[in-house]
C-alpha cells in the first residue's frame, strides 16, 4: 500500500470519491468538498489548506481516501485545543500547522475514512497520524468520528477525546402534537407558550429547497447567515459563492427555513438533508440568521420547524449541530461525540492523554446525568447517552 497526498478534492473524479462514503451522507459529498475549496472557504488563504489522502494499493487501486487539512489556526473545528497550542508554544514547540482530518466548519458526527474493508480503513487510521511525525508536524486530529473510524485511529495509538451533543430522535410519531404527547406537562407546555409567541408576532414560515432560490434570494439569504458572525466581530466561514454554487445545484440537499413577517424575511435556517436507501434519513441543522429580534424565534426555527420536518417527510434523526444544553427540554437527547488526537511532542502527548482520561470520565457522568433529566413522560422511550454514530444512519 501506499499514500498519496491530493493539493486538491477536484484532482479525484467524484465518483471514485463518493462510491467509498455513504450516499446519504451530504457532508463528505465530492460535491460538497469541491464547492469548500473551488468557492474560497476551505482554502490555504483562510488556514485549511487540503491535503487529502489517498490509500492505493501496487497496482493504484484505491483503497480508501480521507478528507485531510493542513490547519494553521484552531477555528471552524469545534473541537476546542487552543489550550493545548499555549502548551506546546510554552514548551517552545511549534503547534501550527497540524494535520486536520476534518469536514471543515462542520460539528456533525460521521464517517472520515472512506474504505473499501476494515483493512483498509485500519491502514489509513495507522497511517495519518504517522504522517504528522514523517511532515515534522506537531499533531493528527479526526474530529467527529463515527464509532468505527473513531475505534481504527485508537488501535493506532491516537487519544480519544468526547463532548456531548443534542440529537432528535423519530419514534414513529404522526404529527408534532404526537411528539409533544410524549413530554411531561411542564415542558410541553413551554413549547406550546414559544411556539404561541412566534404566532401572535405574525410570523409565517417556508420549507424551500436550495435549487428554488433564485440569486437574489440567496443574496437575502446570505446576509442573515453573515449578521451572525458580524455581531461576534468575525468574517463568515462560508462565502456568498458557496451558496451560489452548491446551494442552488439541481438536487442540492440543501433545505432552507425561511421566516417571514408579512413580505419580509427576518430569519434562516439553512439545514442539509441526507436521505438513505431504507427511506430513513438525517436533517443536519447547520447554519441560522436573523435580522430582527422575536421572542422564541430560535427555537422555532432551528429546532422545532426542523421536527416538523422530519416527521413530514419520515426523516429518523434530526442534529441541530454542537452545544445547547437548552436543546434538552425541547425533546433533544445527548449523544456522545468521539475524536482522536495524535501530538508528536512526547512531553504534550503525556500531558493531554492525562487530562483526557479525567475529561471523558466528566463527560460520561455529565451525560448519564442529562439522560436522566430528558423532558419525557416516564414510561416513554427514551436513549440513554451513547455514541453520536447514530448521525450516520442517513
Amino acid at each position: 500500500m501506499r499514500l498519496r497526498q491530493l493539493d486538491s478534492i477536484a484532482a479525484l473524479p467524484a465518483a471514485q470519491w463518493n462510491a467509498l462514503y455513504p450516499a446519504g451522507y451530504p457532508l463528505l459529498r465530492h460535491e460538497f468538498l469541491a464547492a469548500l475549496e473551488q468557492r474560497d472557504c476551505a482554502t490555504p488563504e483562510t488556514g485549511w489548506t487540503p491535503c487529502h489522502a489517498v490509500l492505493e494499493d501496487d497496482r493504484g487501486a484505491i483503497l480508501a481516501v480521507a478528507p485531510l487539512y493542513l490547519k494553521t489556526h484552531s477555528y471552524g473545528e469545534f473541537v476546542f485545543d487552543f489550550s493545548w497550542a499555549e502548551a506546546s508554544h510554552r514548551i517552545r514547540h511549534h503547534y501550527y500547522p497540524k494535520l486536520v482530518c476534518a469536514v471543515p466548519f462542520t460539528p456533525s458526527a460521521g464517517p472520515r475514512i472512506g474504505a473499501r474493508d476494515e483493512a483498509a480503513r485500519a491502514e489509513m487510521a495507522r497511517r495519518l497520524p504517522a504522517l504528522a511525525d514523517d511532515l515534522e508536524l506537531s499533531s493528527f486530529h479526526g474530529l467527529f468520528l463515527d464509532r468505527p473510524d473513531s475505534d481504527a485511529f485508537a488501535a493506532a495509538g491516537c487519544i480519544e477525546r468526547n463532548d456531548v451533543q443534542f440529537h432528535w430522535h423519530n419514534r414513529g410519531y404522526a404529527d408534532f402534537a404526537a411528539f409533544l404527547a410524549t413530554l411531561t406537562s411542564e415542558k410541553r407546555k413551554k413549547v406550546l407558550r414559544e411556539r404561541r409567541r412566534i404566532s401572535e408576532a405574525g410570523l409565517r414560515f417556508e420549507w424551500r429547497r436550495g435549487d428554488e432560490l433564485d440569486e437574489a434570494q440567496w443574496v437575502e439569504v446570505y446576509a442573515l447567515y453573515a449578521n451572525t458572525y458580524e455581531e461576534h466581530g468575525r468574517p463568515p466561514y462560508l462565502t456568498l459563492d458557496f451558496f451560489l454554487d452548491y446551494g442552488r445545484a439541481p438536487a442540492s440537499p440543501v433545505r432552507l427555513i425561511l421566516a417571514y413577517s408579512e413580505r419580509k424575511l427576518v430569519a434562516v435556517a439553512i439545514t442539509l438533508v441526507g436521505e438513505s436507501a431504507d427511506g430513513s434519513g438525517t436533517l443536519y441543522g447547520r447554519h441560522w440568521g436573523a435580522a430582527d429580534r422575536y421572542h422564541s424565534l430560535h427555537f422555532e426555527t432551528c429546532y422545532y420547524q426542523g421536527i416538523e420536518y422530519c416527521i413530514r417527510e419520515g426523516l429518523q434523526h434530526f442534529d441541530a449541530g454542537a452545544q445547547g444544553e437548552h436543546k434538552l427540554s425541547r425533546g433533544f437527547v445527548p449523544v456522545t461525540t468521539q475524536s482522536q488526537h495524535w501530538l508528536t511532542e512526547p512531553r504534550l502527548r503525556a500531558a493531554v492523554n492525562r487530562a483526557m482520561r479525567e475529561e471523558r470520565s466528566w463527560v460520561a457522568e455529565r451525560g448519564a446525568i442529562l439522560s436522566e433529566h430528558t423532558p419525557f413522560k416516564r414510561g416513554e422511550l427514551q436513549l440513554d447517552v451513547g455514541s453520536s454514530a447514530a448521525a450516520t444512519d442517513g
